[in-house]
């Protein structure tokens, strides 16, 4: 068996496996969920400017009732557990060079997410619902990008950004500053859990196209942990397709979008980011047009935000926005992965 072949095997062997474990155990999961009514108490939801959301709470009234959150810990939980499980086998793909920071990062942050859900269904904290407040939120996701960018700065002494077709530029410690930033802008792009069956889709496509350009580089163990990661959304996805057993909330989505910062660096695709991630792009843009709007024009551009609640708001089937949006994630992917491979 050639060594390329069993790179093959290994990445999408491992991703099929995780898969499959993934399917088997989320019964039990969603059992716990349910049996321990782990969902938000009080309904509602305000606008991050502070005012209700009224367009939103009218669409999501009755979707939203007695549905779980915390889905996202079938991710966490089953790609932690694959990747420290593989350094028994054959197949391990734990590295210190390319799978310990991302795996640090999932758990990090996927913790932080799970404390943020707990309060939510305990209903406790600022908001409607409970939860920890945004500026601690924002603070805590800046300290793991803080964290991550003084390590790959100081420790793996990378300071090169990479633009396609364009050529390398060392930005010495400004490394630092724009790993905490590609971080948070992240992380704000989480907001895209938002419609059933959405941000699975979304992220599969993400970690998909960063699985190609792992394994690309050579790097087949990041390509093998996107892998595990992109097979374990699929699962996911599973039980969150319209009607949703349960929601991926801040312990899938919030482990999810600092990992994903942290392999563009792994792979030196920073600048293809915004393109392999575009849906969170549009996400976030859509919502700081909004805010800018009624901040200067004192109306809004859109009947709802983030963007896809927009078009349920102009009569899409919650459907047709979750698959029309994975058709875009999907496009917008493809041509991310082949713009970084021409570089």
């Amino acid at each position: 068996m050639t060594n390329l072949t069993f790179s093959v095997i290994k990445v999408l062997g491992t991703s099929a496996v995780a898969s499959a474990i993934a399917i088997l155990w989320a019964p039990l999961l969603i059992d716990f969920l349910y049996k321990h009514q782990l969902w938000k108490k009080t309904g509602g939801k305000k606008a991050i400017s502070g005012e209700e959301a009224v367009v939103f709470n009218s669409l999501h009234k009755e979707r939203e009732t007695k549905v779980p959150r915390m889905g996202g810990l079938l991710i966490f939980i089953t790609v932690v557990a694959i990747t420290l499980v593989s350094y028994f086998t054959p197949l391990n793909f734990l590295s210190r060079s390319q799978t310990w920071l991302p795996l640090f990062t999932l758990m990090a942050a996927s913790l932080f997410g799970l404390l943020d859900d707990i309060l939510v269904v305990s209903n406790l904290g600022k908001y409607i619902g409970g939860g920890i407040s945004f500026k601690k939120r924002l603070v805590v996701v800046a300290l793991i990008g803080l964290a991550g960018g003084l390590w790959f700065f100081y420790k793996l002494q990378w300071d090169v950004i990479s633009i396609p077709l364009v050529g390398h530029f060392a930005i010495g410690i400004w490394y630092v500053p724009l790993f905490v930033l590609v971080m948070i802008a992240c992380w704000s792009g989480g907001i895209i859990d938002g419609i059933d069956g959405l941000s699975g889709g979304a992220f599969a496509s993400m970690f998909g196209a960063f699985t190609v350009i792992a394994f690309s580089q050579g790097k087949v163990d990041l390509a093998t942990f996107c892998a595990v990661i992109t097979g374990t959304l699929f699962s996911f996805l599973w039980f969150n397709i319209p009607p949703a057993r349960f929601y991926m909330t801040e312990v899938g989505s919030l482990g999810l979008v600092a990992t994903l910062s942290v392999v563009a660096f792994l792979t030196d695709s920073v600048v293809v980011l915004p393109i392999i991630a575009g849906l969170l792009v549009l996400e976030v843009g859509s919502v700081i047009i909004q805010l800018l709007s009624k901040k200067i024009r004192k109306k809004k551009i859109f009947l709802s935000t983030p963007i896809h609640h927009h078009f349920e708001a102009i009569g899409w089937p919650a459907y047709k926005v979750t698959m029309r949006l994975w058709i875009v994630g999907i496009v917008l992917a493809i041509i991310g992965v082949v713009i970084k491979l021409l570089g």
